[in-house]
């Protein structure tokens, strides 16, 4: 029913559930059911890499959320998937233990290397799993908040604001390569055992994971939808395409649009959260421009004001880049930003553009 709902509205958001809901019954199938030996055997590296895949496409969510519908381009998302990673991170830290190299109970071993002689305040808490997603919520959210309110009440927009953004991602980074942070430094954080007691190298943990990644992100998809067939929906698609106009006849526009980039930034530091223990690394590097403008990348490719396009765009450029990082690495960076001038010339609608271009022509 809810598939048939979504078809008549959304036929792409349609396909893209069922698309999911696929994903969630045969990728563990054919990873824990069939043998090893079975040439349809599924590796956990395999699951591993899809789950990483659907996280991203979550980040590209959040950015066509504000990018595609109420145009606020930022060049700086990838600090609140930073951010949430990082969260989950600390948490992942704390249920080490006395497991670490150095067997110290309280403190990871970046900080007995260090020499730190207690755990900062602001690790406190963090080995209780419900107040690391508190903080994976809270602190991408607040930060978005603060930075959204100041902004927005300036009327900073267009370029000006992709250029705060992306100075807000680069300030991170350069703070938490800092070893006085207490976040691990340049090396970041790394060698997680278990989350919520189960093994993270197990099969069935890898699975639970990716599983958690199509539900975020179809649940996700569900009310990012929702919200732009709303009427709040309808006045942020008044706002992008006439911000003068719709704060003429009275709407509160920098509200909407800070709603908005808080709710954006809250999907992105779960994208982030998610990410971590299936990779089992967070770093500073994961606060780096480049990053950020990737992701602008994969929404174009895909089809920015779609939804559905952004998650298309951002499944098939990390599949090229991961196939032609290990085939051709030194062309990879050349190719990407070619496809990102091709896509701007030519499909300015990117891919999903292009089939409702050539599907509205058929006879």
């Amino acid at each position: 029913m809810i598939l048939g709902r979504f078809y008549r509205s959304d036929r792409g958001g349609a396909f893209l559930l069922a698309g999911l809901f696929v994903l969630a019954v045969v990728v563990p199938v054919l990873n824990l059911a069939v043998p090893e030996s079975s040439p349809f055997h599924l590796s956990t590296y395999t699951v591993t890499l899809i789950g990483k895949y659907l996280c991203y496409a979550l980040l590209a969510l959040a950015l066509d959320l504000i990018w595609g519908y109420c145009g606020i381009l930022s060049l700086g998302h990838g600090a609140f998937f930073a951010l949430g990673g990082y969260a989950m991170g600390m948490y992942l830290m704390r249920q080490i233990g006395d497991r670490g190299v150095y067997g110290n109970p309280d403190l990871p071993d970046f900080m007995v290397f260090l020499n730190w002689q207690e755990l900062p305040w602001y690790w406190l808490g963090f080995d209780m799993f419900w107040f690391a997603m508190l903080m994976v919520v809270l602190v991408p959210g607040l930060l978005a908040f603060v930075f959204g309110w100041f902004s927005f009440r300036s009327r900073v927009t267009g370029v000006y604001l992709a250029i705060i953004t992306q100075a807000l991602t680069f300030a991170l980074m350069l703070a938490f390569f800092r070893n006085e942070m207490g976040f691990g430094g340049n090396n970041g954080m790394t060698d997680f055992k278990d989350i919520l007691g189960f093994d993270l190298q197990a099969d069935g943990t890898r699975v639970a994971l990716f599983l958690a990644s199509v539900i975020t992100l179809a649940v996700s998809y569900v009310i990012c939808r929702f919200i732009i067939n709303s009427k709040l929906g309808r006045v942020i698609v008044a706002i992008r395409d006439a911000e003068s106009r719709t704060r003429f006849v009275g709407y509160q526009v920098e509200r909407y649009k800070l709603w908005l980039f808080v709710f954006s930034a809250v999907l992105a530091g779960i994208a982030g959260a998610l990410y971590v223990p299936q990779v089992g690394i967070i770093n500073p590097g994961e606060f780096a421009p480049l990053n950020s403008i990737e992701l602008v990348i994969w929404v174009a490719v895909g089809g920015r004001g779609m939804l559905y396009g952004a998650v298309l765009g951002a499944l098939l450029v990390n599949y090229a880049k991961t196939y032609f990082t290990a085939a051709f690495p030194e062309l990879w960076l050349f190719a990407l930003g070619a496809l990102f001038v091709l896509v701007t010339i030519f499909l300015p609608k990117g891919l999903v553009g292009l089939w409702k271009r050539k599907r509205d022509t058929e006879p």
